[in-house]
């Protein structure tokens, strides 16, 4: 059995049980347990970061050929909600009052229990909630309407926090310290973290701020999820409803845009545009009686790359009976029978090395020995 037919074990949160399928390809795999946990995982080693040419000091501009970057593997991009939220940092916009708390409880309960959200996989880690414009009491009334008393060890919340340029990076560093498996922050509101005065409503003051959460979240391997509000004035392109200057939705890795037809309405659209996943148009509907937002339907099916034809190959050579094999890139040319020549092969990889984790689940890695440079193959998926 391929890694692509495995189902994760079908669990069901409280509050969810009317959920249906976000998309099926999706649904196939887990994502729960795939390596690199800790929150580290977007660092690369010395030897697969990509070396800058000639570089006498540092004032001169430092390059990177495109050779190397085809010689070079980077660490995957891997998914928290697989195929709706990544590693990064996003905003999640939309009016007062519209839900946007009770879905930051939401998304912050799946990932933190490791549950499926709308038939979608979720990397479990810890989460943390700074819900700046709550209090615990009200946190308490809330997440006891969502989800009873099942709680969750790996959720915490702050009601109060430094602003970004008075300490809360120094805050975040110690959480994520603490917590080597912290997936997720969610910062509720935008406003509450950003420095008092100053001219806070330039291009390049939301630009600097949110830049400043990008390089944390980067560097730590960890998703911010950002609460902000759109601007009264509407507009044909939802993601030009975001309040504030093209600066903030510049700089962050992507942006999710909640908007009712009214107030009072039990039904919301969600808009999702990023870097690192495909623009995605949402209906959902909030159930009064669990306070949880189910999804109804998608706009279309998300789009899925043509198979390749040398990532089938090595499907069919590494599986959970045989799940590793080691050795040089011209040995697995000759073993595969492709027509490509063994460094076209280990670049091929190392281009592919996401794909080949994600879908696949066979994780690629290449080793230095006495003997030269060797690469390993790695079956990583999962029973069900």
């Amino acid at each position: 059995m391929t890694a692509k037919e495995k189902m994760t074990a079908p669990v069901t949160s409280v509050g969810a049980d009317v959920e249906q399928p976000f998309n099926n390809k999706l649904n196939n795999q887990s994502i729960a347990d795939l390596p690199d946990k800790g929150n580290l995982q977007a660092t690369n080693n010395a030897e697969n970061t990509a070396k800058s040419a000639n570089k006498k000091n540092t004032d001169e501009l430092e390059t990177v050929s495109m050779m190397e970057l085809y010689d070079t593997a980077y660490p995957p991009k891997l998914p928290i909600v697989d195929g709706l939220l990544y590693n990064g940092t996003y905003l999640f916009v939309g009016s007062p009052k519209i839900g946007k708390s009770f879905f930051m409880a939401q998304i912050g309960y799946h990932i933190s229990k490791g549950l499926p959200l709308w038939g979608l996989s979720v990397r479990q880690g810890t989460v943390l909630y700074l819900a700046l414009e709550d209090d615990y009491a009200r946190l308490q009334k809330r997440l006891s309407q969502m989800f009873g008393m099942e709680g969750s060890e790996n959720f915490y919340f702050a009601t109060k926090s430094k602003s970004l340029n008075a300490g809360l990076e120094q805050q975040l560093v110690q959480f994520v310290t603490d917590h080597k498996d912290a997936r997720l922050i969610i910062i509720d509101t935008l406003q509450k973290v950003r420095e008092v005065g100053g001219d806070k409503f330039s291009y390049a003051s939301d630009y600097e701020i949110v830049t400043k959460l990008k390089a944390f979240s980067d560097h730590y391997g960890i998703c911010f999820l950002v609460v902000h509000h759109t601007r009264k004035m509407e507009s044909s392109d939802s993601f030009d409803m975001i309040s504030g200057t093209n600066g903030l939705l510049g700089a962050a890795d992507g942006a999710f845009v909640m908007q009712k037809e009214k107030r009072t309405d039990n039904k919301a659209v969600l808009e999702v545009a990023g870097r690192d996943q495909q623009d995605q148009k949402l209906w959902l509907n909030f159930n009064r009686e669990r306070c949880v937002w189910e999804l109804t339907k998608t706009e279309t099916e998300l789009w899925k790359e043509p198979e390749d034809p040398l990532l089938e190959k090595i499907k069919e050579l590494v599986t959970d009976e045989q799940p590793e094999w080691a050795g040089t890139a011209t040995e697995l040319v000759e073993l595969l029978q492709v027509e490509m020549q063994p460094n076209a092969l280990s670049r091929k990889l190392n281009v592919s090395l996401e794909r080949l984790l994600l879908e696949y689940g066979i994780q690629y890695k290449t080793e230095r020995g006495h003997d030269g440079r060797k690469i390993r193959l790695t079956f990583v998926g999962t029973t069900a």
